[in-house]
């Protein structure tokens, strides 16, 4: 028997999770100290399993553990009650999960493909809300009859069906999102696409002056001023393109921006300013259509990974699930790079949940299986008249 006969979907699934960061935790502080069986990597394998099988609370997860005689051998536990997982979910500092899935983040870059496009590599960065109970979220209250907390994200993405979470901050749901744009633009080493929700003038000179490129779409009430105007295409889609200037008296900009001006689907008109002078109108207004790549990984995300419901209504809580959910999705998408990069991530996600005790082989022949028949399905027969 060789290793993919051995060893389980879970056990493949789980393997890049890097031990060694809990180690160091574990060395040098109070991580698991007195702890006897629920330890960090335990509760971590537990709510990664439980997050891909979107299981309803912390009860399910115990009575899976009593039932699944695999999952106890995985783990190395055969018990565990809702109390013991509620007690550390609530107590365990969310910036240990923060670093296992920077070194998740890790692997995946070393998988990204170099950028072939003269566009180079491009990042996203926008934010999603996650609406809470106020009851019994009082602590991320930000409305008189809402609370929530919003998860501000940078993803990269170099081909499609290929985004994954590059850096991440959580706040409460009333923190602005331009509050956030010095942790999540921080290199110059791709290009940031971003929403009106980024406007900031000051920033945007610092980024010309630290040779930051950027997109960005413009709110309407900025005060433009128009320095020079570009000739364009005759069969062009885009309806301008003009070099400009931002804002008036202390809130001018001290350098020039380029501006294109478009229309959305709905035929509404869409202003995008840039530092990058160097790419056609129209790959311009391609590369920003590509920022809705994040909207489509946050959806994704919320569908398939359970994120909008909690196990637990403490703060520390709702960080560590937001942080599982994460993790288990760039477990996903090594996998995905691995066995079936031609494949859907929805596709593996559901083979996992059917073959994820089952061994590692069955796995990637499920995934890789191309089928057999090549028929083109019932054709439709031609009637001929026949003339006497």
């Amino acid at each position: 028997m060789d290793k993919d006969t051995l060893i389980s979907s879970f056990g493949k699934w789980v393997a890049p999770i890097n031990s060694e960061i809990i180690q160091d935790w574990q060395q040098f502080g109070t991580l698991d100290r007195y702890t006897k069986k629920l330890s960090t990597m335990v509760f971590l394998l537990l709510f990664v399993e439980a997050q891909l099988q979107k299981r309803k609370g912390l009860r399910s997860i115990m009575r899976e553990i009593q039932s699944n005689e695999e999952f106890q051998q995985a783990i190395g536990i055969d018990s565990i009650s809702a109390a013991q997982l509620s007690r550390k979910n609530n107590k365990l500092d969310p910036v240990v999960l923060q670093d296992i899935l920077c070194g998740l983040i890790s692997q995946l870059h070393r998988h990204e493909l170099p950028a072939t496009s003269r566009v180079g590599p491009v990042k996203v960065i926008d934010s999603t809300t996650i609406s809470l109970c106020l009851n019994k979220y009082k602590w991320a209250t930000f409305r008189s009859t809402k609370a929530g907390v919003k998860l501000h994200l940078r993803v990269t993405f170099s081909e499609p069906g290929i985004v994954y979470p590059d850096k991440a901050v959580m706040t409460t749901a009333n923190c602005q999102d331009h509050t956030q744009m010095d942790m999540l633009i921080d290199e110059a080493d791709a290009t940031y696409l971003m929403d009106r929700g980024y406007l900031d003038l000051r920033k945007y000179d610092d980024y010309c002056v630290r040779g930051i490129p950027f997109v960005s779409r413009l709110k309407n009430r900025v005060t433009v001023e128009e320095v020079e105007s570009f000739l364009l295409p005759i069969d062009s889609e885009i309806a301008r393109d003009v070099k400009v200037i931002l804002g008036t008296d202390k809130k001018r900009m001290k350098h020039p921006l380029r501006m294109i001006e478009t229309t959305d689907s709905k035929g509404n008109l869409v202003r995008i300013i840039t530092n990058r002078f160097d790419l056609t109108a129209e790959e311009l207004g391609d590369l920003y259509r590509s920022r809705w790549q994040i909207e489509t990984f946050f959806r994704w995300v919320k569908q398939n990974l359970k994120m909008t419901c909690f196990y637990g209504t403490s703060e520390n809580a709702v960080m560590n699930q937001i942080w599982v959910c994460m993790i288990a999705y760039c477990l996903l998408l090594l996998m995905k790079l691995e066995i079936a990069k031609e494949k859907s991530l929805t596709e593996l996600s559901d083979r996992l949940k059917t073959l994820l005790w089952k061994s590692w082989h069955k796995l990637e022949t499920a995934m890789n299986h191309k089928p057999s028949r090549t028929s083109n399905g019932r054709q439709k027969v031609r009637s001929v008249e026949v003339t006497m």
